[in-house]
């Protein structure tokens, strides 16, 4: 369906204690998310909105210069564009004041990984899978204790070395409370990270 602002996405209703925002991956859509989110908070209910931004015909959230060379001032617009649709999208769904966890892959990881820097209070948490640092130097945050799973690979080709724990060094530096899940593979999503991440959901907010 079409939203506020143009973004297409897919809602899907639920109870429990928190709602998710999913971001896919490059070359994803409002779809591709829908079984993970549904794997790591099963009934909980779910918004997930396609990225506007169009790299070769593939959907992103954020342009990009090249592979690995970020377009910081269109992630700070992009974040903030997007942040004001959730809001909408929330009023409109009836899960406004819901705690709220995104969950992304790799694109979708990035742009949840802004939001966190950029608007502290945005999210309630954060799943970030394959994720990269999306500004060179990450503003200045209070994140005051919101929690964050970082799922990361040993074998990512696609991330600059030491880049993705550069990361979750400065969420951490922010007060971000993250545990970090490394996999031996490289920049996808394994089932033993997707069963650590469920199983970190459930301690930190308990089932839906």
């Amino acid at each position: 369906m079409a939203g506020t602002e143009g973004f297409i996405h897919r809602f899907v209703p639920g109870g429990g204690p928190f709602a998710v925002l999913a971001l896919h991956g490059t070359g994803g859509d409002e779809d591709d998310l829908l079984p993970l989110a549904a794997a790591l908070a099963p009934g909980a209910p779910v918004l997930s909105p396609r990225g506007r931004v169009l790299e070769h015909g593939m959907a992103r959230f954020f342009r990009r210069f090249r592979p690995g060379v970020l377009d910081e001032q269109d992630i700070a617009f992009r974040s903030e564009e997007l942040w004001t649709w959730v809001q909408a999208a929330l009023r409109e769904h009836d899960l406004a004041g819901r705690p709220l966890v995104a969950v992304g892959w790799s694109n979708g990881a990035n742009l949840a990984a802004a939001l966190l820097l950029l608007r502290p209070t945005a999210l309630a948490g954060a799943v970030l899978l394959s994720p990269s640092a999306p500004f060179r130097e990450p503003p200045a945050a209070d994140l005051g204790g919101v929690p964050v799973f970082a799922g990361l690979g040993r074998h990512d080709s696609v991330n600059r070395p030491g880049e993705a724990e550069g990361l979750v060094q400065a969420l951490g530096a922010r007060g971000a409370v993250v545990e970090t899940f490394w996999h031996d593979g490289g920049h996808e999503v394994r089932p033993e990270e997707v069963r650590a991440a469920a199983a970190w959901l459930a301690r930190t907010w308990g089932r839906p």
